[in-house]
């Protein structure tokens, strides 16, 4: 990478991203025969604007859950975590907007082994944001899935130390994976394993919460005849269910064009229509860093304890 380039998104091959589809300051590259090949030219101050609003937003939200111990449950354990996933996509975001700011407007020089550990770091980043939150997504679909079959053995199985654990692992394996991608990053059974995850997650996830949504409302009636205080906590449940079923949907609609992008990178990075595909990376970029704002606002909607506990937080700030 030369001193004057901008940090690319990722590295080669996922950043033969950066080959594809030019840098991120460009909308256009080659392979641009037809209209619409010329990608979308998006100007780094959206990409700025955007960060700051989700990071303050993901902030909001760790700020509330940690204040209100109402919000200290396993479930919200894993909600916090999912919002400092996102945060990692809004610092790294910020960290390489104004990094290409200052080069760009030549405030800063730096040489070009600086920049490439700086888009390493970068990159590792967004690699541990994507697997913890799709982690978590899943985390979260598994608590979901036993309060609504074993509601009346929930507390007794999932705990809070389960769920500090299980958050520390899945930490610990994005922060490790994330590191082992970036190293081999020239290979492309990489991008192979995280696409796989990514289809692997899909499935899973889809698979629960089809079997949660058939059976849900039969097991809410079957405890509603037994426990009537049950019932409430039942629906409950099911409203959080739901919460995270939008939360899924979100994920996937902003980050599935990416994936496709990894797809057509290993089936065919030759191919003129994947050359104009690849163009239109940074349209991607701003789904992804969209899904980042839009979460904590997933969040804030569909509970209204979190929602009053922001309002409070962003009292008090003031």
């Amino acid at each position: 990478m030369a001193m004057a380039t901008p940090v690319s998104p990722m590295p080669a091959p996922w950043g033969a991203l950066n080959d594809s589809a030019g840098s991120r300051s460009n909308g256009t590259g080659a392979g641009a025969g037809s209209a619409w090949c010329q990608g979308v030219f998006i100007p780094n101050e959206l990409f700025l604007t955007l960060g700051v609003v989700s990071l303050v937003e993901n902030v909001l939200v760790v700020m509330a859950i940690a204040k209100n111990r109402n919000l200290h449950s396993p479930m919200y354990c894993f909600v916090c975590c999912l919002a400092v996933s996102d945060m990692l996509v809004s610092v790294s975001n910020l960290a390489e907007t104004l990094f290409m700011l200052l080069m760009e407007h030549g405030l800063l020089v730096v040489q070009a082994g600086v920049v490439r550990h700086m888009d390493n770091v970068i990159d590792m980043m967004i690699c541990s944001s994507v697997v913890s939150s799709l982690a978590f997504l899943g985390a979260i679909a598994v608590d979901r899935y036993i309060t609504i079959f074993y509601a009346l053995r929930y507390h007794s199985i999932v705990t809070m130390p389960r769920a500090v654990g299980a958050a520390a692992g899945i930490w610990a394996a994005s922060t490790v994976s994330s590191t082992v991608f970036i190293a081999y990053y020239k290979n492309n059974a990489v991008i192979l394993c995280l696409i796989g995850f990514f289809l692997a997650m899909l499935v899973l996830l889809v698979a629960l919460y089809i079997h949660m949504f058939a059976l849900a409302r039969r097991h809410a009636r079957h405890i509603s005849r037994q426990h009537k205080r049950r019932a409430v906590y039942q629906a409950a449940s099911l409203k959080g269910a739901v919460t995270l079923t939008i939360l899924l949907g979100v994920f996937f609609l902003c980050w599935g064009p990416f994936f496709l992008h990894l797809t057509l990178i290993v089936t065919c990075p030759r191919s003129p229509f994947c050359t104009c595909f690849f163009n239109y990376f940074n349209f991607f970029l701003i789904l992804i860093i969209c899904n980042s704002v839009i979460d904590p606002l997933i969040y804030a909607f569909r509970s209204q304890e979190l929602r009053r506990t922001l309002k409070e937080v962003v009292l008090c700030s003031w």
